[in-house]
């Protein structure tokens, strides 16, 4: 097909139109580059914010942060994630790929390898380890059960199946841009900086931002000395307080709850001591609160400072995921007064944010798209005190329970048929059913059969049965068929009822947590701002899945390679000629 000046004059007036996602991929370069692009592409992304969190405390935040993002931005009230396992990993990999977990692999926290005979955790990589050779997983005072699965400390995204959009800005642009992605978790960073970026995350054990082999052979200079002037100090001896006036808070009266997790030194109650350096938990205390935010944000500003970030004609990527909203949501619940407090303190930091990268690059030549990996689920003893009677699962018990007893005695087996239940997934002893000579589908129909009948299940489904593609097309199982993986899934996976789920994690007794199909914990907000956007409310349904796509379709390159998502064309309308 041969384009004119004129086709490149068409590129330039329709950028926002559908015509232009439908041609974008067959235009010359000239013409792309003709379309005015942002300068840089700045991808927020809180752990564990529901839809409705960002609305719940408007009247106490200030005008830079959610008040700026809802109030000039191009705002989806409807927007889900459209897989079953709502956790970490699995929500940011889709942000960052536009593709279901079924097509990029990352399915969970960890998952069984049928290789190495033993959990995996899904970013670890012994191939890559850490540059800071003392700054690996502390197996005493982790808190997160998934770090603890870990055998190395070494990480790398190589697990991430397909392309992410930063790995196609990357692409497009023969490698100029410059991509990266800031994070506590180490799993926030790397899903988003992608194959080609670089990421960064905190280590609880240094107290120092780190990386791995896989991004540099030695720490640029600037990160050494970033980490050498102690960022945490500034926290020692100090304490967790309420940023208001402690009568103006919804939850004033409720600041110790008995289902609240206590941790010895931190307590239940305001203030929340961080204790001094050398406490072993000092650095968990302060991913336990917003202090975790903030030094994401100072190190993010360290990155756009010294890799100048947004200051040449080449669309630049920083990926920022704050992760202390998941944290506190864990220890004290959706719905306390620690939360609460840790909201009206990230719209600072966002507002923060915000007003930096405006002074350095400019909001208006700034694509903002805030997310989240997942929703929330109520702490089931607030949830009952309210009225709704619920309480936690414990599926620890299902191997013993008498009909399980009678299934192995059927199969004759004289061994645990459940071998392990790490969530949502069951896995069943293969070893022993290939030993026996059973049929493995067979083995999974009549367990999953049988666990469907325990209390708070409410819904079990074999691997062999997505595979076989022989589930109902009703909503729960199609999330749970969106999450299916074939090499990496379990073999049962297990929804639980609404408003039901496991309080023990590995032996740390959790106040709430995540990781359903249900509403509250696919529910996210999805929020496009900055680059002249005309503001606009949509209540649409919508899939994380667009998030990736839009934003390739809006930098006139192709999407990532397993994207499933489709352009949110109300964003690209509100793009201000």
């Amino acid at each position: 097909m041969n384009f004119t000046e004129k086709d490149c004059d068409m590129a330039q007036y329709f950028k926002s139109s559908v015509w232009f996602i439908g041609m974008a991929s067959l235009l010359p370069m000239a013409c792309l580059q003709a379309v005015e692009k942002p300068k840089l592409v700045l991808q927020i992304t809180v752990d564990q914010l529901r839809g409705d969190m960002p609305t719940a405390y408007l009247d106490r935040m200030g005008k830079g942060g959610f008040n700026y993002l809802l109030n000039e931005g191009v705002v989806f009230k409807d927007a889900h994630h459209k897989h079953a396992n709502t956790e970490t990993i699995v929500g940011h990999a889709t942000l960052a790929t536009g593709a279901l977990p079924s097509v990029h692999g990352m399915i969970g926290n960890v998952w069984f390898d049928d290789k190495l005979q033993r959990l995996v955790y899904n970013v670890e990589d012994a191939n890559y380890p850490l540059l800071s050779a003392d700054a690996g997983v502390n197996q005493k005072t982790e808190i997160d059960p998934t770090q603890r699965t870990a055998k190395s400390s070494g990480r790398s995204p190589r697990n991430i199946q397909v392309s992410t959009f930063s790995d196609e800005l990357k692409i497009a642009t023969n490698g100029q841009a410059k991509v990266f992605g800031v994070s506590v978790k180490d799993r926030g960073a790397i899903s988003m900086a992608g194959h080609m970026g670089k990421a960064f995350w905190f280590s609880k054990k240094s107290g120092e931002f780190v990386t791995s082999k896989y991004y540099y052979e030695k720490y640029p200079q600037w990160v050494t000395q970033w980490n050498g002037a102690k960022p945490t100090k500034k926290y020692d001896n100090q304490s967790w307080t309420l940023s208001q006036n402690k009568a103006s808070y919804q939850f004033a009266k409720q600041d110790d709850q008995p289902w609240e997790t206590k941790f010895p030194g931190f307590g239940r109650t305001f203030p929340h001591q961080y204790g001094d350096m050398e406490n072993p938990y000092f650095n968990t205390f302060l991913t336990l609160s917003p202090a975790g935010d903030e030094l994401t944000l100072d190190f993010a500003k360290a990155v756009v400072n010294n890799e100048q970030l947004g200051q040449d004609g080449i669309t630049d990527y920083l990926s920022v995921s704050f992760s202390s909203t998941d944290y506190v949501g864990h220890i004290f619940g959706p719905s306390s007064l620690e939360a609460e407090d840790n909201l009206l303190r990230l719209d600072s930091t966002i507002a923060n944010l915000l007003s930096f990268i405006d002074k350095k690059v400019g909001l208006d030549n700034t694509l903002i798209v805030l997310s989240a990996d997942h929703g929330a689920a109520e702490v089931p003893a607030y949830l009952s005190s309210l009225g709704m009677k619920t309480e936690p699962v414990a599926p620890k018990t299902w191997d013993k329970k008498p009909s399980m007893q009678a299934l192995k005695k059927q199969f004759g087996l004289d061994e645990a048929l459940i071998q392990s239940y790490f969530h949502p997934y069951i896995y069943l002893n293969r070893e022993l059913i290939t030993r026996r000579k059973l049929s493995l589908a067979q083995v999974q129909k009549v367990v999953a059969n049988e666990v469907e009948k325990f209390d708070g299940v409410a819904l079990a489904v074999t691997s062999n049965d997505i595979e076989q593609g022989k589930t109902p097309q009703d909503y729960l199982h199609t999330l749970v068929v969106n999450n299916h993986s074939k090499n990496r899934s379990g073999d049962i996976y297990v929804v639980l009822e609404a408003h039901r789920f496991v309080a023990d994690m590995e032996g740390l007794t959790v106040a709430a947590t995540h990781g359903s199909p249900w509403r509250y914990d696919t529910f996210v907000p999805l929020i496009f701002a900055g680059f002249n956007l005309d503001d606009e409310v949509v209540y649409d349904d919508v899939s994380t899945t667009d998030l990736a796509v839009t934003l390739s379709a809006i930098l006139g390159i192709k999407s990532p390679s397993g994207a499933h998502g489709k352009p949110l064309v109300e964003v690209l309308d509100a793009i201000d000629d």
